[in-house]
């Protein structure tokens, strides 16, 4: 890397001559000429007496230098699946608005993704997902491949061995319920008078999570209207039904038994079909003015909604269905967000489900400092100064449990201000919290009004959800149409432990009484082998790694029986390799958790983990650090196929590009720091 002005003037203005260790080093060889430096320092500059950790640390550093953005954020890709990809497709041709030459690009993509057996799988290297492979099937043919085309067929035999359409979850049968490919009869109830009830009945809209509410809401509006845009022969996927569909095949299955809540549930569903073909709905129209209104105003300036790309695209649908036109503000504004969410290079097209740009810059910045990066280093203070200007200062969604809460935090996205969420308001203030800004009463202030949010955003449980306190009706998961399990948004211990680590770095103790009530939600969720499960990570290594830096950063002794049992744990899934790494199917098999072929993130996840526990010296900390080393390439990176990060366990899986090189480079600092040590080349 060529050092910028303001990098060479750090490393000579900071260095030390009398113990000729240098607080930040970032020159050139031409550089020390002109500044006539003794050959001693210059040697120790350029690293020819630095050791291989030194040297790992540095090139990890020095990437994330040449990766940060003008404006001084860090922004990875995230990758899901195609169905993202796939229903952009979809959309366009709902709306009459298909661009070719862009939709070429997309299905291009989609293609790109396919696997040997024909199928679309949900992470990578995981097995063909029925759902997916019908709806990339779908936009391909609206794309133009027609069914004889190899990738269809194959894809066709994967749809049909595994049941057909028939067979598919609840999203992808009203993808194709809009262009009349299956009957709307057969999609689960969500009626539109839901929008109806008030914020204290047991089930309400606000009972949903953030991102099923900001889903659902629009989406019930296009349910309610039934749209069916016809499709040409040519388009048609009826080839996917094993069978020709019957009337009974739009019911939906019961479980064994009776009294079930499922059972109850699909009775409810039955009836709730009944109600919504009868002509006489005198609440109908009042529910969806309430849900028109509902949708405009919470689209962001930028034109998100929910800063996911269900919600927009949902939302986009919704209003073509209310008779807004495309060139409508509102329209136009949804259609450029979802656009401001595609990567693109000169082959192929794809729609990110989400952006990341806070969580990306917060987890860089502690990285970064872990890394001795000085914190007023001017990459550092712009970074900080970048995420102190995206504070949430207005009220959304989660004031409707919390009054009386002043809302402060920050969102995940570019802008999100109805949604600000718990993990990403911890781990922005824990990144800005050394680092020397310009204005330091703003930051301070900040600080203040998140620890605040954060706090009041205490379940009663103890423990924390991301967007919403005690969001935890369960029964919500049972209807027909949360299929993937998701409606709602309970606490888990990867979040509370992350309010621990909070807490503790601020100041707080364990006699404050929010750290108390977290201590006891996250002593009864803790496995009976030992870890914690990951909500938001793949999966007990991420849960684990969370909890423990909590804990230790709020003063619990580390060498309670409770701990030593996850840190045996954690050490008895080292791999032979030295890494650590978990498959996304522990979400389904519990025999596999903490289980999978080695990989960065997660070997950083388990280092971190272990390190908080007082193991820096321990030579299962030693082996993967050693693992990092033998893995890291030249430009200071690491490679990374694995889906680390989690939507929806099971069902949605994600892959933070970030994460491979962040969490390896803080894990290694942090050995550093604690150990001083070397590791032999």
């Amino acid at each position: 890397m060529n050092p910028s002005k303001y990098q060479i003037s750090a490393a000579l203005t900071s260095f030390n001559t009398e113990t000729a260790e240098p607080a930040f080093e970032s020159v050139t060889k031409s550089t020390a000429k002109v500044h006539h430096l003794p050959p001693s320092i210059w040697k120790k500059m350029v690293g020819e007496s630095k050791s291989p950790l030194d040297k790992a640390i540095e090139r990890t550093r020095d990437f994330f230098f040449r990766e940060q953005l003008p404006e001084g954020y860090w922004w990875a890709e995230l990758e899901s699946n195609v169905t993202i990809t796939a229903e952009y497709i979809m959309l366009f041709h709902f709306l009459g608005m298909v661009d070719k030459v862009r939709e070429a690009k997309l299905a291009r993509y989609i293609i790109s993704k396919q696997t040997d057996e024909g199928s679309w799988a949900i992470w990578y290297n995981g097995p063909g997902d029925l759902s997916t492979t019908i709806e990339a099937y779908f936009a391909l043919k609206l794309a133009g491949y027609k069914a004889d085309h190899p990738s269809m067929q194959k894809a066709r035999d994967f749809i049909l061995a595994n049941g057909g359409i028939l067979k598919s979850r609840v999203f992808t049968k009203i993808f194709l319920a809009l262009f009349g490919e299956f009957s709307w009869l057969g999609v689960p109830s969500m009626p539109i008078e839901l929008m109806l009830l008030p914020s204290w009945a047991y089930f309400n809209v606000y009972e949903f999570s953030s991102w099923s509410r900001a889903t659902i809401i629009p989406l019930s509006v296009v349910m309610a209207e039934r749209p069916v845009r016809k499709l040409p022969p040519w388009a048609r996927v009826q080839e996917l039904y094993v069978r020709p569909p019957r009337p009974t095949d739009y019911t939906f299955t019961k479980e064994d038994g009776i009294l079930t809540w499922k059972n109850f549930f699909v009775g409810v569903d039955h009836l709730l079909k009944v109600y919504e073909s009868s002509p006489i709905r005198p609440f109908k129209n009042r529910a969806i003015a309430m849900a028109e209104q509902w949708v405009l105003e919470h689209q962001e300036p930028t034109g998100d909604w929910g800063g996911i790309q269900p919600a927009m695209l949902n939302s986009i649908l919704a209003l073509h269905c209310l008779g807004y036109a495309n060139d409508h503000p509102a329209v136009v504004k949804g259609l450029e967000a979802l656009a401001n969410f595609c990567i693109e290079d000169e082959e192929c097209i794809v729609l990110q489900s989400c952006v990341s740009p806070v969580w990306d810059t917060a987890l860089a910045l502690v990285a970064m400092q872990e890394a001795g990066v000085p914190p007023d280093h001017p990459a550092l203070t712009k970074a900080a100064q970048w995420l102190l200007d995206l504070e949430v200062r207005r009220k959304g969604d989660w004031q409707v449990k919390s009054p009386e809460l002043e809302p402060g935090g920050w969102a995940f996205e570019f802008l999100n201000d109805w949604y600000p969420d718990v993990d990403d308001s911890g781990f922005v203030m824990l990144a800005v919290k050394d680092v020397k800004v310009r204005d330091k009463k703003h930051k301070e202030q900040a600080i203040k009004r998140g620890i605040a949010w954060c706090l009041g955003m205490q379940s009663q449980n103890g423990g924390w959800g991301a967007f919403d306190k005690d969001n935890t009706k369960y029964l919500l998961n049972k209807i027909p149409f949360a299929d993937l399990e998701a409606l709602i948004d309970p606490p888990t211990s990867d979040l509370t432990g992350r309010m621990l680590e909070l807490m503790g770095n601020f100041g707080y103790s364990l006699d404050y009484p929010a750290a108390a009530r977290a201590l006891d939600f996250l002593k009864r969720e803790q496995e009976p082998e030992g870890p914690w499960w990951g909500r938001w990570g793949v999966n007990y290594i991420y849960g684990t790694w969370s909890v423990m830096c909590g804990l230790e950063a709020i003063g619990e002794d580390m060498s309670q029986p409770y701990i030593r049992k996850a840190v045996n744990w954690l050490k008895s899934k080292q791999n032979i390799d030295g890494g650590w790494g978990e498959v996304c199917e522990s979400y389904c098999d519990r025999s596999l958790m903490g289980s999978g072929p080695s990989t960065a993130s997660q070997t950083g996840w388990a280092m971190l983990a272990l390190m908080a526990a007082g193991e820096a010296g321990s030579k299962a900390v030693s082996r993967g650090v050693e693992y990092l080393l033998a893995t890291q390439k030249q430009d200071g990176t690491w490679d990374e196929d694995a889906f680390t990060g989690t939507g929806f366990p099971k069902f949605f899986m994600i892959k933070y590009h970030i994460y491979r090189n962040c969490f390896p480079l803080t894990a290694l600092g942090k050995y550093r720091r604690l150990t001083a040590a070397d590791v032999p080349a």
